[in-house]
């Protein structure tokens, strides 16, 4: 019989805007202890509308993809570490 482990993790996201830009920030903590942080930002152009949300949710995604980004590398890193051997990527 395979046992299954549940594991939780928690990403925070956090904004900052004004009228014209919006960054994001995302954080996520591993069991491990170790954080990854990365960044996102939306410009609004001078002719659309003012939409915070909209801002937030293009600042949020391009902060999750660095944030995801991030964690591939780091994985890599740790099976390089521990196999002794260059690992390769895919970046999907």
């Amino acid at each position: 019989m395979t046992m299954h482990t549940a594991v939780g993790w928690h990403v925070e996201l956090e904004f900052i805007e004004d009228d014209q830009h919006t960054r994001a920030v995302a954080l996520v903590r591993l069991p491990d202890g170790s954080e990854v942080r990365a960044h996102g930002s939306a410009t609004r152009h001078r002719t659309d509308s003012n939409q915070p949300r909209v801002g937030e949710e293009i600042a949020g995604a391009r902060a999750l993809n660095e944030l995801a980004m991030r964690l591939l590398t780091k994985a890599h890193d740790e099976i390089d570490e521990a196999s002794g051997r260059t690992s390769h990527p895919i970046h999907v």
